[in-house]
């Protein structure tokens, strides 16, 4: 999508999306919400963010493939399952010609909630350590 045009909200994002990927793009949402239901939605470096003690994941249109943006740790944690597609230190694409893995986005994000849960668990022990 062009990088020039902003966003304030989800709905926004995915109405100004071609139609030919609004459908993927909001069964991709839907998908994340499912799995998250206590995250909340956001825009954040001017994509579909869904936050829950912190960023949880990122998704996003471009020429060529849908971006998800699980973090790191859940690329890391999911390598193994993303043979079949590109991906990097914090990002997998999806290709928009081929079926969207929904089940392996709903074990990311259930994946990344946990890992939230857990640093948020781990920063409030913490604070009252202190």
């Amino acid at each position: 999508m062009d990088n020039k045009l902003e966003f304030s909200t989800i709905d926004e994002y995915i109405t100004m999306a071609p139609p030919e990927t609004q459908a993927v793009l909001q069964k991709i949402r839907e998908t994340i919400q499912a799995a998250a239901p206590e995250a909340t939605e956001k825009i954040s470096y001017q994509m579909p963010t869904f936050y829950f003690e912190g960023n949880l994941v990122h998704f996003a249109l471009a020429k060529k493939h849908y971006g998800f943006y699980p973090a790191p740790s859940g690329i890391t944690a999911f390598e193994p399952e993303l043979t079949a597609y590109k991906y990097s230190k914090g990002a997998v694409q999806f290709p928009i010609d081929k079926p969207v893995p929904y089940d392996l986005i709903t074990k990311m994000v259930v994946f990344r909630l946990a890992e939230n849960k857990q640093k948020a668990a781990e920063k409030l022990a913490k604070k009252k350590n202190k």
